[in-house]
């Protein structure tokens, strides 16, 4: 189902532990890692497509998570032509999601990738809140700073995202002299 424009309902997902760390997956046989996200299906609501996506990338039900916060409004990024499938192209432009903050509140071992007959990941981590904004493929980039930027404000107290890019970038130079 896409809008007039050619973007794909979607729902993308942040979830934190209790060190404002955020869940980060690798996708199956790929070296890419992100977010949970998935489409939103017809007669849908974003929380319900928040909750099925839960359930079938990570193993999480909704006793396991506490809602934070959303966006707002849709974030939109287009995909690549080259990575559109060819009966697509032409209508297909990417993605329009709302996001969603999730606190884990069950167990790290409560999170399943394996919930689902075909999995989207083989492996996850803990990562800092920041960190994906450089590690997610190109063209998500700034939808990923955008809801990043939009949610932080639920997180108390949580690095902004010009101490995190101060902080990297300081990090070479104190490297270096630590080895001097």
């Amino acid at each position: 189902m896409l809008d007039r424009e050619g973007y794909r309902p979607n729902v993308g997902i942040i979830i934190v532990n209790n060190r404002n760390q955020v869940f980060w997956g690798k996708r199956v046989r790929e070296f890419n890692w992100q977010f949970p996200q998935g489409g939103i299906k017809p007669g849908e609501s974003p929380e319900a497509a928040m909750y099925r996506e839960l359930m079938e990338e990570v193993g999480l039900s909704p006793q396991h998570v506490k809602i934070l916060g959303r966006t707002r409004d849709w974030l939109r990024y287009d995909v690549p032509s080259t990575w559109v499938r060819r009966e697509w192209r032409g209508s297909y432009r990417g993605q329009k999601q709302i996001w969603y903050l999730l606190r884990l509140t069950g167990r790290e071992c409560d999170v399943y990738l394996r919930a689902n007959s075909k999995p989207e990941f083989d492996a996850w981590r803990w990562h800092d809140y920041w960190a994906p904004v450089d590690e997610v493929i190109d063209f998500k980039r700034d939808v990923y700073l955008g809801a990043l930027q939009e949610l932080a404000r639920f997180l108390r107290p949580l690095e902004t995202w010009d101490a995190f890019l101060e902080r990297k970038q300081a990090l070479p130079a104190a490297a270096s002299n630590h080895h001097e």
